[in-house]
């Protein structure tokens, strides 16, 4: 991944938190100079000392910065890398007492929501999970879990589900590409500690700390749920913020055309590949309002596979010169899109 692109996906994970340009402008100025008054730092973000100000508060109420008002002039001081990394890394723990106070209030005669205290009833769910997808598996797992799970994942991936892969953690691994060959669609690695995360066809989830899978005396527990929109929120915080931010190691070779595939994700990364090869690409695309959109492929926007061109967090478009005009066309719970898609069967063109 070359500077532009770490930028760019830098820029991608602070938005997905909710910082505006201006903020992102001004944290990332910070973390170039360590500590700085506001005069410097509203030059180096191109912005008013006025808004630095506001923004600076606003940062250090996110735990990014430390703000001393007591010296004259006020002083910023960033927070460490760890210490940013570890307030993303918290992101999918900080909904669990929400999950647990849904729980109780909606339905707690039910077992869509459970927490999970034992590290073989973690193991054998993520086994599960894997074994039972349809489409699509979303996974972030310690380094060390790999060759566990390698063997459940290669089945999966043998028989048509769409895999996406993070391992985290310092553990050596071998990350040659021929290493991952049909096990997963791609994998990419973050070199810290991660939150475990699983996300199944959209419909199922589990999340937890690491430290379960290691440590036989902690305390931490894992979620487990089975409702369709929390599943949906967890696939969207793995794909806005872990999936980009990560490093990428391995992605599968593209499947020969034509072919019709009826996960959009799975569609839209093997068009990807193919488009970023030089193949012009035609569409047709089925739409869950009983649409034919059907066309020359002119632009892909998506962050699966580098390099990622989506204009906002989860973007994930295909456009398609058809009869009507320019059109775009979105996977399950678009809303900015023209279309959403039920099936897309790609085909080259000469």
């Amino acid at each position: 991944m070359n500077s532009a692109d770490t930028d760019d996906s830098i820029v991608a994970v602070l938005s997905s938190i909710g910082l505006s340009e201006a903020s992102i402008r001004t944290y990332l100025a910070l973390l170039s100079r360590g500590e700085s008054t506001t005069r410097p730092l509203a030059e180096d973000a191109g912005i008013t000392q006025r808004a630095v100000y506001d923004i600076v508060e606003r940062l250090a109420d996110r735990g990014l910065v430390h703000v001393n008002d007591h010296a004259s002039p006020t002083t910023v001081r960033a927070v460490s890398p760890d210490e940013a990394i570890s307030g993303l890394t918290s992101q999918l723990d900080s909904i669990r007492p929400e999950l647990e106070e849904r729980f109780v209030e909606t339905a707690p005669q039910t077992t869509d929501i459970q927490m999970i205290k034992s590290r073989e009833t973690v193991l054998k769910q993520l086994h599960e999970a894997v074994e039972t997808a349809s489409n699509e598996v979303l996974l972030s797992i310690p380094a060390f879990l790999y060759p566990e799970l390698e063997p459940t994942l290669k089945i999966a991936s043998e028989r048509g589900i769409f895999i996406l892969l993070i391992l985290s953690g310092p553990n050596e691994l071998d990350e040659t590409p021929e290493s991952f060959d049909s096990v997963a669609t791609a994998v990419r690695r973050w070199k810290q500690d991660l939150t475990v995360v699983s996300v199944v066809d959209n419909e199922t989830a589990m999340i937890g700390d690491p430290a379960l899978l290691s440590d036989t005396n902690t305390t931490e527990e894992y979620v487990s749920l089975s409702q369709r929109h929390l599943a949906g929120s967890v696939a969207g915080l793995y794909l806005s913020g872990y999936w980009p931010a990560s490093t990428e190691v391995f992605v599968v070779d593209p499947e020969e055309l034509p072919r019709t595939f009826g996960w959009f994700r799975r569609a839209l990364l093997y068009a990807t590949l193919h488009y970023h090869a030089g193949q012009n690409l035609h569409a047709t695309i089925e739409t869950t309002t009983d649409d034919t959109i059907s066309g020359l492929i002119i632009d892909l926007r998506q962050a699966l596979v580098e390099p990622f061109n989506n204009e906002f967090a989860l973007e994930q478009v295909f456009v398609v010169e058809s009869d009507a005009g320019s059109l775009t066309i979105g996977g399950p719970g678009s809303f900015a899109e023209d279309y959403e898609a039920d099936s897309v069967t790609l085909r080259p063109l000469e």
